[in-house]
């Protein structure tokens, strides 16, 4: 069972997306992700506390916990909710994203003491221009001062979900799901918080597609998507996991295509061939 977890992942990780473009209409960035972090908060403490799940003994582990939670969650979400409020095409936003897995092998090696071999580096680097070419159609949507303007928060999600994945895997590689996923929430939301009332304002819509998209973040990605992603940084390499990305825009483009009619191009079906050839030749064993 265990060996469709990453597919699982890949699939519940790529509805995120779909879960934004319903709810972002409805609610600003930073206040739709505070609704969503106190409801997960709420939700898996309760699941904690009835389950009698263990608590970290150390504040050390706490500590390194929490920080793996605002690098992932409160960067990676935020970037991404913001530059798709702003305007950015999530197809780019996906294609920035998806540098994740290159930039993951540089750091596995200095941070993680992980060898990244030839045939890796080979599949990563396909990997991302079959990305590219899945997204590429969709930098016309957006002029290039424009872009340039709405780029600053997709590379902090980069930059986020990177150094989460290489910081979770050194610091804090095992604890336990139900209430680790408190710990790494509850800073985040302390962040978020503090950005709404300094910069935004809290400001929701509770229409009945924002609580559907609420909804569906909180239980699917926030729980459901996130547990999966502690499991395989548990068991699996930074890079291996890293390169999962790889697939998340594809699943994305694929779902647009079956529920929004989104045009699905040759270009596209050629980049999802590489991009899948790209991963496979990263989580391939050794012989």
């Amino acid at each position: 069972m265990t060996r469709f977890y990453p597919l699982l992942f890949v699939f519940l990780w790529s509805t995120g997306f779909i879960g934004a473009k319903y709810g972002l209409p409805y609610a600003a960035p930073l206040s739709f992700l505070l609704t969503r972090y106190g409801l997960v908060i709420a939700l898996m403490a309760a699941i904690a506390l009835l389950m009698r799940a263990p608590w970290p003994k150390s504040a050390r582990a706490w500590l390194h916990i929490g920080v793996s939670g605002v690098l992932v969650h409160g960067f990676y979400l935020g970037g991404v909710f913001v530059a798709i409020k702003h305007g950015l095409p999530a197809g780019v936003t996906a294609l920035v994203v998806g540098m994740q897995p290159l930039l993951t092998a540089l750091g596995a090696g200095w941070l993680l003491g992980e060898r990244v071999s030839l045939r890796q580096w080979g599949g990563l680097a396909l990997g991302f221009i079959g990305v590219a070419l899945v997204v590429s159609g969709k930098f016309g949507e957006v002029g290039g001062a424009a872009l340039g303007s709405m780029l600053g928060p997709a590379i902090v999600a980069l930059l986020g979900i990177t150094g989460g994945t290489l910081y979770q895997k050194r610091f804090c590689p095992q604890f336990d799901l139900r209430s680790g996923s408190v710990i790494q929430f509850v800073p985040a939301a302390l962040l978020t918080g503090l950005l709404v009332l300094g910069f935004e304002g809290y400001q929701v819509q509770w229409t009945g597609d924002f609580v559907f998209a609420l909804g569906w973040l909180v239980l699917v990605l926030s729980i459901g998507a996130i547990s999966l992603l502690n499991l395989l940084i548990r068991s699996g390499s930074a890079v291996n996991v890293a390169s999962l990305f790889y697939l998340t825009p594809l699943c994305t483009a694929l779902i647009a295509w079956l529920v929004f009619g989104e045009k699905l191009t040759l270009t596209a079906i050629l980049g999802m061939g590489l991009a899948v050839s790209g991963v496979y030749l990263v989580a391939r064993p050794a012989k």
